[in-house]
């Protein structure tokens, strides 16, 4: 189960950010086998300038349309990882209009005792899950 962060600039439309949140989502179910009830996504806006973006040297050019994806998951091949940035690119430029120059993506690996969903316990470590 895969907890992402969105991170944009303040601006967009609830409508906008739901069509964001959902694109992002249909990617993890296609490209990391995500169940479909496994939904975690926290968007946060931020006020211009709080969001620094550079190219890293490869000639980008942002804009305030820039998106910071952190996708924290376990158990991912490398494959999947690279479908997933291909899939987020096209898909988001597609149904929200995000450039893919616009758009930064890191994935976090974690272990399955690295979560708890809640009552202070250890879900998956406790056979919960």
């Amino acid at each position: 189960m895969p907890l992402v962060r969105i991170d944009v600039n303040q601006g967009r439309t609830g409508e906008e950010l739901r069509q964001l949140a959902d694109t992002v989502h249909q990617v993890m179910l296609d490209e990391f086998a995500a169940p479909e009830g496994d939904r975690y996504q926290i968007i946060t806006e931020h006020a211009p300038g709080q969001i620094i973006a550079e190219d890293t040297g490869l000639g980008f050019t942002r804009t305030r349309d820039v998106t910071v994806i952190q996708v924290f998951q376990q158990g991912r091949s490398e494959e999947q990882k690279r479908a997933m940035y291909r899939s987020l690119a096209r898909l988001l430029e597609e149904h929200c209009g995000i450039a893919p120059t616009d758009l930064i993506v890191s994935v976090v690996a974690n272990e399955r005792s690295d979560w708890s969903f809640g009552l202070g316990r250890a879900q998956f470590i406790d056979g919960d899950l």
